[in-house]
């Protein structure tokens, strides 16, 4: 593959892989220009050490206006160019780590950890529901998007009664094929509806003992922060505590289907669950658009030049599947030591949210084929309504029996 025969991207990925474009360009042309879906090109890195070079160098610029930063779709930069004020994960150091400190606590694993019996009682709850109900049912709708979303609506004091609202707003968003005015009117939504939230907690004041409450006495009341910054910041919060974590477990869930064997064992021994669950981030890396930067300065990566201006992809689902970093890299393995892929990304842009990730996946997937033994499908597989033109890749249904 050479210069001349420049692709386009996004390419299309498989349901258990990333587009077969990249291993091809892994091996041939690792940095290569593709045309992106508004005319412009921008480098797309396809190998893992080049992908963690990129993501852990500050010369790559997050922030979308920066000159060169690459869009993927239509869609996508008009949410970021209409983003105001813009969260910390579109902003470079110092600003990041500023807004990013504000929440470490919240995420340490100490914290997380304290979380878990509350967490395996959550799933406990909603897998007794799914029994008592009876089969069939949506394992995404019923229970892998119910997971995250208490979770993370309990953390930050937001009422269940409003999680659909958010789900819905959430799902809009992040829709890269929508007409442009789909994710502004659904980010404009959003807007307003925590910016009553926020009003309603700020009048409560100390009663209650919730994120929001806390950022709002922490940050906000001090001067640290406004309110809209904050309001950005539990936006950031919500979408990435649930959207992420419930495609993964659905993800997770019809690779062991499709995995007989691999689902017996972990059902046979539950301490496997935590090897499984960084072997699913690896095998799917449902966040599989992230990447985007701008180069602030010429920088070489991989033996190209990418000038000042550049836009760059580095496509962490590309190096997730790199052969010099993973043994048999395409297959499925959960006993595979997987803690070197990029799923929750790398260098400062790395999720805060992973401790909280890894603590929900690990309990489910230690308890879900306990509970659920003959837990299958009740459509082909070539049924399943995979999101293909979503920021984070999974399904909008997945329809199960038992």
């Amino acid at each position: 593959m050479t210069m001349e025969q420049e692709m386009t991207f996004p390419m299309k990925r498989c349901p258990f892989a990333p587009p077969p474009q990249y291993a091809k360009l892994r091996e041939k042309a690792p940095v290569s220009k593709v045309t992106l879906p508004g005319g412009d090109w921008a480098w797309l890195i396809t190998r893992y050490e080049d992908v963690r070079a990129v993501l852990g160098d500050n010369r790559f610029s997050t922030q979308p206006n920066t000159p060169g930063y690459p869009f993927i779709a239509p869609a996508r930069a008009a949410l970021l160019k209409n983003e105001t004020p813009p969260t910390f994960i579109r902003m470079d150091p110092p600003e990041h780590g500023k807004y990013r400190r504000m929440l470490t606590k919240e995420f340490m694993v100490k914290h997380v950890e304290a979380m878990r019996p509350a967490i395996v009682e959550l799933i406990d709850g909603l897998l007794g529901e799914m029994i008592r109900s009876g089969p069939p049912a949506d394992f995404f709708e019923d229970f892998a998007l119910q997971v995250p979303t208490t979770v993370i609506s309990k953390i930050l004091g937001v009422p269940r009664e409003d999680e659909p609202f958010f789900q819905d707003r959430s799902k809009a968003k992040l829709d890269l094929a929508a007409d442009p005015k789909v994710p502004v009117q659904a980010a404009a939504d959003m807007r307003e509806y925590l910016d009553r939230l926020i009003h309603d907690k700020e009048a409560k004041s100390n009663s209650s003992d919730d994120l929001i409450t806390r950022l709002l006495a922490e940050q906000v009341m001090p001067g640290h922060m406004s309110r809209d910054e904050l309001r950005a910041m539990v936006e950031l919060l919500i979408i990435g505590g649930h959207e992420t974590t419930a495609n993964t477990i659905a993800l997770g869930t019809l690779s062991l289907l499709e995995h007989p064997e691999q689902k017996e064992a972990l059902a046979a021994n539950p301490a496997l669950a935590n090897t499984a669950v960084e072997e699913i981030l690896r095998f799917h890396t449902p966040v599989h658009y992230n990447g985007a930067r701008a180069a602030m300065e010429d920088v070489t990566i991989g033996g190209q030049l990418i000038r000042k201006g550049d836009g760059v992809l580095a496509m962490i689902n590309s190096a997730n599947r790199d052969a010099e970093v993973f043994d048999h890299p395409d297959g499925f393995d959960i006993r595979r030591q997987s803690l070197r892929h990029l799923a929750f990304s790398y260098g400062v842009h790395q999720c805060i949210g992973q401790p909280l990730a890894r603590a929900e996946l690990q309990s489910v997937f230690s308890v879900l084929f306990l509970r659920l033994p003959k837990l299958a499908l009740s459509v082909p597989l070539s049924e399943i309504p995979f999101r293909y033109d979503a920021f984070v890749f999974g399904v909008d249904a997945m329809p199960v029996t038992w």
